[in-house]
């Protein structure tokens, strides 16, 4: 499979700025121009590695890593060193279960107002009021 950067991107569900941003970041290979003569000329190819590298990505991106931690997630794929992904998994999920507690405590708030906003029809809504400045 030979694929063009607008090919690679729409399998990976992205843009192609998307693409040659992760380039830039050296989470993705930019491979030489095939063909053509002069500056510029030829077109890169991309393969099936760079479509499952791409995935990757955007897949660890979803399960909210860093982009420097991606690169670091990359870099342990060539090696043996299993502690490490655990490790970098077990951060991530820390930091979701802090983040899962922050959005139930603003959850159960905002449920509380909605209910005094709903026990009365005068004045005004303590919803409003809770974000004001």
């Amino acid at each position: 499979m030979q694929l063009s950067i607008g090919k690679l991107a729409e399998a990976g569900g992205v843009g192609v700025e998307t693409v040659r941003y992760y380039q830039r970041r050296g989470l993705m290979t930019t491979p030489a121009r095939s063909g053509g003569e002069g500056w510029g000329a030829g077109i890169r190819r991309y393969d099936a590695d760079d479509v499952r590298r791409l995935k990757f990505i955007r897949s660890a991106q979803g399960s909210g890593f860093t982009l420097e931690e991606i690169a670091e997630l990359l870099e342990l794929e060539q090696s043996d060193d299993r502690a490490r992904v655990r490790s970098l998994a077990r951060q991530r999920i820390a930091a979701l279960d802090a983040k899962i507690a922050q959005m139930s405590e603003t959850r159960a708030a905002l449920a509380r107002l909605a209910d005094q906003c709903a026990a009365t029809d005068k004045g005004p809504c303590p919803i409003l009021a809770a974000f004001e400045p």
